[in-house]
């Protein structure tokens, strides 16, 4: 019962440890947010955080797996199949929009992504497994928007799932280098570029 009880304790920590850093990384930045600064942000030496991950880098892979859970809490999981366009649309962009709220995670993510190329880094399982499942629900739900005459089908439904990704990623990256673009603004009119155009209904132009 005791073991049981100090696991569970050790649990809550480290989801008080991965809140935290959310916030902390969110306000300070990815360069800001040292390991000192996090450690001490839940009462902890270095070591004593450590203890609860095997490396900063898992930390900040944990981290971003949090940040993850958090936004399917509040704008819900991008739609599975089956979803409509609207819904999609609107919750893959909303999830964008709140991005440029948190700066500090934006560096977080492109920096990371950019480290777990290497398969031996502790985010690689991470970002192939996130990117894998992104593109496969939109690949579904982008072919039966497809199918549905909703969406053009000069491309492929895989290929436009993989632009959407690439779209989203490289936007994040001219974000941080210019705060004045508009990422939301910019997928949206990705949506709309893609659209078919409503049937006239038989009346005049």
């Amino acid at each position: 019962m005791a073991q049981r009880g100090s696991y569970a304790k050790g649990v809550a920590k480290r989801e008080e440890i991965l809140e935290r850093a959310l916030e902390v990384i969110a306000r300070e930045g990815y360069r800001g947010a040292s390991i000192k600064e996090l450690a001490e942000a839940v009462g902890l030496s270095q070591a004593g955080l450590l203890h609860y991950f095997d490396s900063k880098e898992e930390l900040f892979t944990e981290i971003l797996r949090k940040r993850d859970e958090i936004d399917v809490v509040h704008y819900g999981p991008v739609p599975p199949a089956g979803t409509d366009a609207v819904d999609l649309r609107s919750t893959y962009v909303g999830i964008i929009r709140h991005n440029s709220d948190v700066p500090g995670l934006v560096q977080l993510f492109s920096r990371l992504s950019v480290d777990a190329a290497d398969p031996e880094h502790p985010a690689h399982k991470y970002f192939i497994e996130r990117n894998d499942n992104i593109r496969r629900v939109f690949q579904t739900a982008l072919a039966q928007q497809q199918a549905a005459g909703e969406l053009t089908d000069r491309v492929d439904a895989a290929t436009l799932a993989r632009v959407f990704q690439a779209v989203a990623d490289g936007l994040q990256i001219q974000w941080m280098l210019d705060p004045s673009v508009d990422m939301a603004a910019t997928v949206e009119a990705l949506f709309e570029a893609l659209t078919t155009a409503p049937a006239n209904n038989g009346s005049t132009p």
